[in-house]
């Protein structure tokens, strides 16, 4: 409660005053009566009316005036006769005046009073402290919200100096304030102040000098705002601002800053979805570019700007059609993600530097939450031209220890390749020897002749075709990724291993389903590679075996996207110790293995798209299982 709001007294204490005030006026009347005097008596009804003011009732007040005036009526009559006017008249009268004016005075100060009660509660209404001091500095009014805020009861407050009650800290000199407020009446600044528990509150405050009806200065009303929560949350937003400002500039991740609003416009405007959206920007390729077009760039970190060999942001936001080039591909993915609601997409293309050089980089593209989200959308680059280029050594170094292993298993199929060369080679002298004997007869049997020529012919053929395939097998080339005929592939293997197995009085089987497979897309040599090392590995670990020894190759369609070919034999298995380890580089458990067959079978069919697996149960030998993803389109014949 404030000393403006707050009742004279309580119900008792209204009550004493309503009877001091009847005792006073009935203590005055019997004076008036009772008593010669002579004066003005009746004039001490007015110290009634003023106790019984002090009630702050209206109602009151009007009661013992009333009253008063009443009782000095009465006085009068009981005392003096009516015939004569005289002395006693007039001072009736002059009792009656100071009882009229007295309760006119009251009445109004009580008015006064009241107005100011009502103003008073609507201050103590409002969400801001707000306190009137004088020009002493002491405080003369306190609010309900001054004494929430700063812990401080009116009783507490009042009498007390502001800026000693407070603490108050100004940003400027407080004299020049104090100047400031004199000059314009006004003044509103930020300070600090403590409250009763010593937090330190930050307050936005505007003062109002008061004056008095001839002008003189006489108070200052201070209106203060808590802004410390304001001020906290600023200061940790201009934090953050600045630490992502130092993260953006030191960052040596490329940064792009991008106005995506635009953009989501457009989309929007396609009224399509999904799959649907995909189709309609993949048949419209000057739509992508347009649309490519309303992603404002509003900054570049120097990361970037050095990636893509630009002087500065303006220079790669003038430039950046040549810096992207023609990806268009990797843009329409990043439409249908953004178009999807994703949160972020990930990427990679190749961009084009100022200077010409060609990098390669990752990106991702974060696109954070509605409202503000698609104005600030955030591109993420990463330059990974040398991961390019150890990835190349890498896919070298493979290459070479694949072609090496195609040596070592030539090396190991030579006796096999030997016999098959020396079959048509045999056929070929057995031919031209039977030829000769047709040419040296009496009479030459020429038709004899031409069928052995095309005997010899056909042998000729036959021995190329094999060191033609040889010769394939061990060509050191780049790979080829091919639309291929698994059917095909899996025959050449085969005819390079026949030999070799039949040796070891191994049969092979092969199972491919009635309608054949759908094509592949590989490099063929590589494939031939993984299929030749499986079907080796199989047939030496049945060797030597007493028993049948099967090696059953089979192809089959595992669904719409994969197919299968497991190579299976009848052979001891593999020891449950050594399957977790069996694709790892360098381990091996054949005599004089390299211990990399299989580390590179494996590694090429990831190569491809596939996966590589094997399984032992007991007594069941071992089963290669060898997933790959097929192609949709037709391979050429």
């Amino acid at each position: 409660m404030t000393n403006l709001d707050r009742p004279t007294g309580s119900s008792m204490s209204r009550a004493s005053l309503r009877l001091w005030s009847a005792v006073l006026a009935l203590a005055v009347f019997m004076v008036d009566v009772l008593t010669p005097l002579e004066g003005a008596v009746a004039v001490l009804y007015v110290i009634a009316i003023l106790l019984v003011a002090r009630t702050n009732r209206r109602n009151d007040i009007i009661v013992a005036a009333t009253g008063c005036t009443v009782l000095t009526i009465t006085a009068y009559l009981l005392s003096h006769d009516l015939e004569t006017i005289a002395s006693p008249t007039l001072r009736a009268l002059v009792s009656l005046a100071a009882i009229g004016i007295t309760t006119l005075l009251v009445l109004q100060n009580h008015a006064a009073t009241t107005r100011l009660a009502a103003q008073a509660r609507l201050l103590n209404l409002s969400h801001d402290m707000i306190f009137v001091r004088d020009r002493g500095d002491v405080i003369t009014f306190w609010n309900k919200t001054a004494e929430q805020t700063y812990g401080w009861s009116a009783d507490e407050a009042l009498g007390q100096l502001a800026d000693k009650l407070l603490q108050t800290s100004y940003s400027d000199r407080r004299a020049d304030i104090e100047a400031s407020l004199i000059d314009t009446g006004r003044w509103e600044g930020r300070v600090e102040q403590r409250t009763k528990t010593g937090a330190v509150l930050t307050v936005d405050a505007r003062w109002a000098l008061q004056h008095d009806h001839l002008g003189t200065p006489v108070g200052v009303l201070e209106t203060h705002t808590d802004v410390t929560d304001r001020v906290a949350a600023h200061n940790a937003l201009v934090q953050s601002e600045q630490r992502y400002r130092r993260m953006f500039d030191a960052s040596r991740i490329g940064v792009i800053e991008e106005d995506w609003s635009g953009l989501r416009t457009a989309l929007d405007s396609l009224q399509t979805e999904g799959a649907e959206l995909r189709h309609h920007l993949a048949r419209n390729p000057d739509l992508v570019r347009h649309i490519r077009h309303l992603a404002r760039i509003t900054d570049v970190n120097p990361a970037m700007q050095k990636m893509a060999g630009a002087s500065g942001s303006a220079a790669f936001i003038e430039n950046v059609d040549k810096l992207l080039g023609e990806n268009d591909r990797s843009f329409l993915d990043t439409l249908v993600a953004f178009a999807e609601g994703q949160r972020f997409h990930e990427g990679e293309t190749q961009l084009v530097s100022l200077d010409g050089r060609k990098v390669p980089v990752l990106f991702t593209i974060t696109f954070p939450p509605e409202p503000d989200g698609d104005q600030n959308v955030l591109v993420f680059v990463i330059d990974i031209t040398e991961r390019k280029q150890a990835q190349d050594a890498l896919l070298a170094a493979q290459a070479e220890l694949a072609h090496a292993a195609r040596v070592a298993t030539l090396g190991e199929l030579s006796a096999s390749i030997a016999h098959e060369v020396n079959q048509p080679l045999a056929a070929i002298v057995t031919s031209g020897e039977a030829g000769l004997r047709w040419l040296r007869r009496d009479v030459p049997d020429l038709k004899e002749v031409a069928a052995t020529i095309g005997h010899i012919v056909a042998q000729g053929r036959r021995a190329s075709e094999i060191v033609t395939r040889i010769r394939t097998f061990l060509k050191k080339a780049s790979p080829q990724q091919d639309l291929l005929q698994i059917g095909e592939v899996i025959h050449e293997a085969t005819a390079l291993v026949a030999r070799e197995l039949a040796k070891d009085d191994v049969t092979l089987i092969v199972e491919s389903p009635p309608h054949g497979l759908p094509p592949v897309r590989g490099d063929r040599i590589q494939l031939q590679q993984v299929l030749v090392n499986l079907l080796v590995n199989a047939g030496q670990a049945m060797s030597g075996r007493p028993g049948s020894r099967t090696v059953t190759l089979s192809t089959g369609i595992v669904d719409s996207e994969t197919l299968a070919i497991t190579v299976q034999d009848s052979g001891p298995g593999i020891h449950p110790d050594n399957l977790p380890r069996l694709f790892d580089p360098f381990f091996t458990t054949k005599e004089g293995g390299m211990g990399m067959g299989l580390a590179i079978c494996r590694t090429t069919v990831e190569a491809h798209g596939g996966r590589l697996s094997v399984a032992s149960p007991p007594g069941s030998g071992a089963t290669f299982h060898l997933i790959l993803p097929h192609s949709q389109e037709h391979a050429s014949p």
